[in-house]
């Protein structure tokens, strides 16, 4: 039978650890950002049409799903705490081919390689910062999230300022916050180390939900096609916001690309709030809001004049964003110890919905018109309704309390 065991104490998160795991994940994505804010400069450069905008994110963006899955079962055996480096050096490398691509063809290499580097960094960065969380799992998810997301935004930014007016091989320049990322990483690899080495011996590990599998299976195919409304939802706006906002309202690409910086600032200050309110109020209740919430929202966005416009993405990006977070760990309570894994199928999914959803909405802006795309995405957080079909996974972590499903790191219940 199973011994009695005590109460965790409640245990301090490790904040320099959470925030070098954020800068690192902010490096990450600006890198990632960068490249997808130069899409107009792209497109004129070799003269592409929206189907292969559409091309350059199904590739870079597939490279990541597909392997980030694969790469966080791997480390849920075998940790490697210098894959986060390794994954930067790579991102590093593909951003240099962006810079200096010759051909259509090149630029697919680059977005192959920013996908490949991103897909090594997320599953390994994400257990890191649940390392360092001390039980409060969901504010540790948001802290490390909200600087990918912080990254993100900085794109647009530094294209309308930067790579627009020096040309396409300034994004090189970009390289050196790269190293700075690969530095940064290595630290964070020799304290992960360390920890790993420190770690108390487990006797028996239980990786066991109290949901029987068939409600784990429904509940993560729920959790799939939750993530699937938000990220097609979100690749209409990162994809086509630019092109949407110049075609619609006629506005020049340097203030398009600011109108994208603001959504996606909005969207780095929501990742903020998913996680600590889904560690006090629940998960279930979060992704209730996040999703269907902003439904009338979407809704009336392809109608109203540009100033509303820029108000109702600020509050879709506020509101949408902070379901991540609360899916990442509900899908983690559900299948405990597997954190690389869930972290990994869960990032991938974020990517390669993404990329399947840019190239869809690429073809269909071709063959119909970036309005028509943003009158059928409208409809895409109606899914939201599937929420309801999802089980109460116990208790929620209340100010440092024991989660319902018990920590993939750490000890577990001495079998006697």
């Amino acid at each position: 039978m199973l011994a009695a065991t005590p109460p965790r104490t409640k245990t301090s998160a490790i904040y320099p650890v959470l925030g070098g795991a954020s800068l690192g994940h902010m490096l990450n994505d600006m890198l990632q950002s960068l490249f997808i804010a130069s899409y107009p400069m792209f497109k004129g450069n070799f003269h592409l049409s929206f189907g292969q905008i559409g091309i350059l994110t199904l590739v870079f963006q597939i490279t990541a799903s597909l392997l980030q899955p694969l790469v966080g079962l791997y480390t849920d055996r075998r940790p490697m705490p210098y894959s986060l480096a390794f994954g930067m050096s790579i991102s590093m490398c593909g951003l240099l081919a962006l810079a200096f691509a010759p051909s259509f063809g090149f630029l697919l290499l680059g977005g192959a390689m920013l996908g490949i580097g991103s897909s090594i960094f997320h599953p390994e960065s994400s257990r890191l910062a649940r390392m360092a969380s001390g039980g409060a799992h969901g504010m540790a998810q948001s802290i490390f999230q909200v600087g990918g997301n912080f990254g993100a935004s900085l794109g647009p930014l530094f294209v309308a300022f930067v790579v627009l007016p020096h040309g396409q091989r300034s994004l090189a320049w970009f390289s050196l916050a790269a190293l700075l990322g690969i530095v940064l990483l290595s630290a964070l690899g020799t304290w992960y180390k360390r920890q790993n080495a420190n770690a108390p011996k487990k006797h028996a590990v239980s990786t066991k939900s109290s949901l029987s599998r068939k409600q784990v299976g429904g509940a993560i195919g729920v959790l799939i096609l939750l993530t699937l409304s938000k990220y097609f939802y979100l690749a209409s706006i990162t994809s086509y916001y630019v092109f949407y906002l110049m075609q619609h309202f006629h506005a020049t690409q340097r203030n398009a690309q600011l109108c994208l910086f603001v959504f996606l600032g909005a969207v780095a200050v929501g990742t903020v709030v998913g996680g600590p309110v889904g560690d006090r109020i629940g998960r279930k209740k979060v992704i209730w809001v996040s999703i269907l919430g902003v439904l009338p929202l979407t809704l009336l966005l392809p109608y109203v004049a540009l100033p509303v416009t820029i108000g109702l993405s600020v509050v879709i990006g506020l509101v949408i964003a902070s379901a991540f977070s609360a899916i990442l760990v509900y899908a983690q309570e559900l299948l405990p110890g597997r954190v690389g894994m869930v972290s990994g199928l869960f990032f991938g999914l974020a990517f390669g919905l993404g990329g399947l959803g840019a190239a869809l909405l690429g073809n269909l802006a071709d063959h119909t018109s970036i309005d028509f795309v943003y009158k059928v995405c409208s409809f895409l957080p109606a899914l939201g309704l599937l929420t309801g079909f999802l089980p109460d996974t116990g208790k929620h972590n209340v100010e440092g309390n024991v989660d319902p499903q018990v920590d993939a790191q750490q000890p577990l219940a001495v079998i006697q």
